[in-house]
């Protein structure tokens, strides 16, 4: 039992509960939606060319809001923040529902929807990360880390599949939706939490006015000047450079997938290696998400690991490693595991650097280091898909597979050699609790 992820977050904490589920359900309408964008500009074109479109419309709103969204979030109330960006992802969705319904649909329509809910996504999700630790104890955050990535590995699994029955039996528009209903999800789940303004390092939450103060909505902010965005946006990049550890995981997890994330090689590999079968293509991804999900389910053992840095860079040298293999297993069978090796240690490595980023970050900076948490996390993939296509078609798809595995585990020894505080890094004393809010959030209604 010890190696199965501990569901207590979700058996003793409601409000908690309510946001897992409503982000499985919200997060299971955007893979759909996903899928159709693609699935529908391919239709219109029938070029793989405006398919990467879709990519470079999704990363160039996320380069630009994702900082300044970050300080933003750190000087509102974040529950209001997201609803808001809830709403307005919901109306993207329907308005790519009606222009399906009436095939009114262009490319361009579908590149500038995508470009709007990857805006409002670079928003949303680094502010609904900020409240994790507002709503379980530290000695739960572990858990409730790798439940969110149980989240994450599902939807990557069912999303997809539950797409193409939808589109078979409704078409595309079946899909979105399915996406616009999915938001009561989200709705439910982060409606009925308490006001979540961030909290100021002066802040004494042993004081019962504080208390009465952040009930109020007022979130017990200093009363000292208001600052310029600017300035409270290097404010938070200064944080972040004279921290050793949150640079020491930005920047491993960024060796690991702009190195190590060969998915852009995937069709090519396929095609030299088995055939060029789409069953066989489709196996590729479930393989990481399988192998994913299994280490999302067994990751108890988290629970009990104090050299956080050594362990994720442990894990990013097994990413790059299973890339490596996948590069040159002969067989299917050897393909499919290095795969879901890979995936098993993406999970790790993941919930590793939520702890990190969490513990090691007062909640005042919350906002604007989950925002460069969101970033590297998500704008790496893309650059990485990127690089390992500009090499494959340089060299050859197997040599870039190769050389981008092998890179991975160089650059985690160098990061390890370069930055001892992160290799050093142990978890927090669990019952150390950081400042937060007066009360506890986790028995909100």
């Amino acid at each position: 039992m010890r190696l199965l992820t501990d569901v207590t977050p979700l058996r003793e904490n409601p409000a908690y509960r309510r946001l897992w589920l409503g982000m499985m359900l919200t997060r299971t309408g955007g893979v759909m939606t996903t899928f159709a964008v693609t699935l529908q500009v391919y239709d219109l074109t029938g070029s793989t060319a405006a398919v990467g479109g879709i990519g470079l419309a999704t990363l160039i709103p996320m380069l630009l809001i994702t900082v300044p969204g970050g300080t933003f979030a750190d000087r509102v109330d974040r529950r209001r923040l997201v609803l808001a960006t809830i709403a307005a992802q919901a109306a993207l969705s329907a308005v790519l529902f009606a222009l399906t319904a009436f095939g009114e649909a262009s490319v361009w329509a579908l590149y500038a929807l995508v470009a709007l809910g990857s805006a409002c996504s670079s928003v949303s999700a680094p502010a609904q990360q900020t409240f994790i630790p507002r709503l379980v104890p530290r000695d739960q955050l572990s858990s409730a880390m790798a439940l969110q990535r149980i989240v994450f590995q599902v939807v990557l699994i069912a999303g997809p599949a539950l797409a193409g029955v939808v589109t078979a039996w409704t078409g595309l528009r079946g899909c979105y939706l399915a996406d616009v209903a999915s938001f009561a999800g989200a709705l439910w789940g982060v409606g009925r939490l308490p006001p979540m303004p961030p909290v100021r390092a002066a802040v004494t939450p042993q004081s019962a006015g504080d208390a009465e103060q952040a009930d109020s909505g007022d979130g017990g902010r200093d009363e000292g000047p208001r600052r310029s965005g600017v300035a409270l946006t290097l404010e938070g990049l200064a944080f972040i450079r004279r921290t050793p550890v949150l640079c020491g995981a930005f920047l491993a997890d960024v060796n690991a997938t702009f190195f190590a994330l060969p998915v852009a090689l995937f069709p090519a590999i396929n095609a030299e290696r088995f055939g060029g079968s789409p069953q066989t293509l489709g196996l590729f991804t479930t393989a990481i998400g399988v192998g994913g999900l299994i280490s999302a389910v067994f990751a108890g053992p988290l629970r009990h690991a104090s050299r956080l840095g050594l362990v994720m860079l442990a894990c990013v040298a097994v990413w790059g490693g299973g890339f490596a293999l996948f590069a040159v297993a002969p067989s299917l069978w050897l393909t499919l595991l290095a795969l879901g090796l890979a995936g098993l240690a993406d999970t790790f490595t993941v919930v590793v650097r939520g702890i990190i980023v969490q513990q090691a970050t007062p909640d005042e900076f919350r906002g604007r280091v989950n925002a460069a948490d969101f970033l590297v996390g998500a704008g790496g993939s893309q650059l990485g898909s990127l690089e390992s296509g500009l090499v494959g078609s340089w060299t050859t798809p197997v040599i870039s597979a190769l050389s981008g595995g092998l890179l991975t585990i160089v650059g985690v020894l160098v990061i390890g050699v370069a930055l001892p505080g992160f290799r050093r890094y142990r978890a927090a004393t669990p019952n150390l609790e950081p400042t937060e809010l007066a009360g506890d959030l986790s028995a909100a209604p």
